[in-house]
């Protein structure tokens, strides 16, 4: 269908179903659509349910060594969020090395381990004492970079969305439920390129904690179940090329493998 076709199909639906699409509350209704858009799901452990992903949102510079290395002051300044769209969604099962593709318009392509809190309530302006309260469970995920795409946009002072949010930018495994997992406050967190380590802390480490992160972040925008969040990254990012081999690992979850194809 070309453009004009689409929009003049677009322009048959109803003012009401136009508006229910938009409105809070009301975009669950049935209306009539031009084609389908799939929802984006994350398998549970131990269950035949599915998470349905609303957002997924990411901390920027979340460990000391890593803001150092980005050539950033990690004193303890606000923290900085950016989105990436739910399709960049990559399921790793566990006890698999996913094929993960080398993306185009980049020479500099970056891993980023990271410990992901999910979602199962909302609200704004969350305190940091009942933060907690809101995470439905954890899992472990790949915040993949076109680096060089994102430092060029940032020394032109415009959006690196570009280096961030592309297809298949965020490979992560299953979802853990709290009651089975319990919360992350320490442990380790590294990642090996082909056997070799590349990144190794701890999740002590963090800046700012989970908690602190889902109160900060329902200042900015109010919450909803399903939003996931990607916790920042230690120290020792670095690039990746075809036929290379990440292994990620947080304790007390399965690692993540991916294959760079």
């Amino acid at each position: 269908m070309d453009r004009r076709n689409f929009f003049q199909g677009s322009a048959l639906m109803s003012t009401g179903a136009l508006l229910g699409c938009a409105t809070p509350g009301i975009a669950q209704q049935k209306v009539k659509t031009p084609f389908d858009v799939p929802q984006v799901y994350i398998p549970v452990v131990g269950s035949d349910e599915m998470f349905p992903v609303r957002r997924i949102y990411c901390i920027g510079r979340n460990y000391a060594a890593h803001a150092r290395e980005m050539g950033s002051d990690p004193t303890r300044e606000p923290p900085f969020f950016f989105q990436k769209p739910t399709d960049a969604i990559q399921y790793v099962a566990t006890g698999t090395v996913a094929n993960h593709p080398y993306p185009p318009l980049t020479k500099n392509y970056h891993y980023e381990a990271e410990l992901v809190a999910a979602l199962g309530k909302g609200g704004r302006n969350i305190p940091v004492e009942k933060a907690l309260e809101l995470v439905w469970g954890y899992t472990l995920g790949l915040d993949m970079t076109r680096r060089d795409l994102q430092r060029a946009m940032g020394d032109e002072k415009k959006p690196w969305e570009i280096g961030k949010s592309f297809d298949m930018s965020a490979p992560i495994g299953a979802l853990h439920k709290l009651a089975s997992i319990g919360h992350f406050t320490q442990g380790s967190i590294w990642l090996k390129v082909n056997g070799q380590v590349k990144q190794n802390s701890d999740l002590k480490n963090m800046i700012w904690s989970v908690a602190e992160q889902i109160s900060k972040l329902s200042e900015a925008f109010e919450l909803f179940p399903g939003d996931i969040i990607y916790s920042g990254t230690p120290e020792n990012v670095g690039p990746v090329v075809r036929g290379d081999t990440i292994e990620m690992h947080i304790d007390r979850l399965p690692n993540l493998s991916v294959k760079i194809v």
